[in-house]
């Protein structure tokens, strides 16, 4: 790690610390909502207020009672999400796991630079694990620089954070209590349509002459659904408030977590990255001792392979010339064979001569043989053609 990345750090552990001192306020119970009569002269002038908001003939402002506490809160959580996605930065927890899997991939293995590549790393074109081992080493301390840095802009995102958390935390506690004087401010407004404009409502419709009850009494049915809308809001704004209440938990959990987070990525930062790098400096100094023992151990045994081959060399190469100084020109065996060759040759070819002679015998005899047949074959054609034959004695004379 850098000198620059190491003061950042540093100068980073006084903002931790800051926002760890920060102690939050607690919310207040649930159910302590104080009514008008039983609130101070602050408050009861606040619930007055509120329940000036509320006109019973328009139905919009009974919609609406209560929605403007919300504003303000909505504008620090959109501010929130906006800057969240201004900001193109993935979790703090995948540099961690980044750094991590960076020293891990330093492998024992990768250091043992004799070790022949397997088919597989061949196959797919792998280099020599030697030439791995050094551009894996000089890519670690890069890697490790640019992880670094990048958890510092993680841990001043999340201060930013947690700050922000704080201001929305604040302004969730305002709206939780803003919505109990709603609330307090609704029920009043109900109390006194219940006590006082409904029954009087009712009065007029039955004081009013016949000819105007019904539009009286339709004004006291949109009283009266008015004053259900009311009670319905007041009973929405309540479970508001209770979902707010276990929003603010939630806020401050968030805020833990980042707090416990932030303060892992600066004690990696500051003491176990430089203890990471020390071992990877030891790791590789014991490597390359051991590169130089096995290198003079290698040298060593090559001077004796090397004695013992060129011995066994002399050795092999003495006997060869030595039984070739003692060799004849021809050997007696060569010359046994050759002359049983020479004598199986003439013996072979006075037998062909034989065996030819015999057959030339016999053609001659065959030849004859067919020469008297073929002779007497034709005399007898000669005979039959002439009338001299067998039938001489007993032809027909010419008439």
């Amino acid at each position: 790690m850098s000198d620059t990345t190491r003061q950042k750090a540093q100068e980073t552990l006084a903002l931790v610390e800051e926002v760890n001192a920060v102690v939050l306020p607690e919310p207040a119970d649930a159910n302590a909502i104080v009514p008008l009569e039983q609130a101070d002269a602050p408050v009861g002038a606040e619930i007055r207020k509120r329940m000036g908001e509320i006109d019973m003939g328009d139905t919009n402002s009974i919609v609406a009672f209560g929605s403007s506490a919300q504003a303000e809160l909505q504008e620090i959580s959109q501010a929130m999400l906006a800057d969240v996605r201004n900001k193109d930065v993935g979790p703090a927890g995948d540099s961690l796991r980044g750094i991590v899997t960076t020293i891990r991939g330093f492998s024992v293995s990768e250091l043992d630079m004799r070790r022949e590549r397997s088919w597989w790393e061949k196959l797919l074109g792998r280099m020599a694990p030697a030439a791995k081992f050094a551009a894996r080493f000089e890519d670690v301390q890069g890697q490790i620089d640019k992880i670094t840095d990048n958890l510092l802009k993680h841990e001043h995102t999340l201060l930013k954070d947690i700050k922000s958390l704080d201001i929305l935390y604040d302004r969730t506690l305002t709206f939780y209590d803003e919505l109990a004087l709603y609330i307090a401010a609704g029920e009043e407004k109900i109390k006194e349509l219940d006590a006082n404009d409904i029954p009087a409502k009712e009065a007029e419709v039955q004081a009013a002459p016949e000819g105007e009850q019904v539009m009286k009494a339709q004004e006291l049915r949109d009283l009266r659904a008015a004053r259900d809308d009311l009670e319905r809001r007041v009973h929405d704004l309540k479970l508001t408030r209770q979902v707010t209440m276990q929003s603010l938990p939630s806020i401050r959990l968030v805020q833990e977590n980042d707090k416990s987070l932030v303060t892992k990525i600066n004690s990696t930062l500051v003491n176990t990255v430089p203890l990471w790098e020390t071992q990877l400096a030891q790791a590789v100094t014991i490597q390359r001792s051991a590169e130089a023992a096995r290198a003079v151990r290698d040298a060593n045994d090559l001077t004796n392979e090397l004695l013992t081959a060129n011995a066994q060399n002399l050795r092999e190469s003495n006997k060869m010339i030595r039984q070739e100084m003692e060799r004849g020109v021809f050997d007696i065996e060569a010359v046994k064979q050759a002359n049983a060759d020479l004598i199986g040759t003439i013996e072979e070819s006075l037998q062909i001569a034989d065996e030819g002679k015999a057959r030339r015998a016999a053609a001659e005899a065959e030849l004859q043989k067919m020469e008297a047949e073929l002779r007497d074959t034709l005399a007898a054609a000669k005979a039959k053609k002439t009338g001299l034959g067998d039938t001489a004695g007993t032809a027909v004379p010419a008439s």
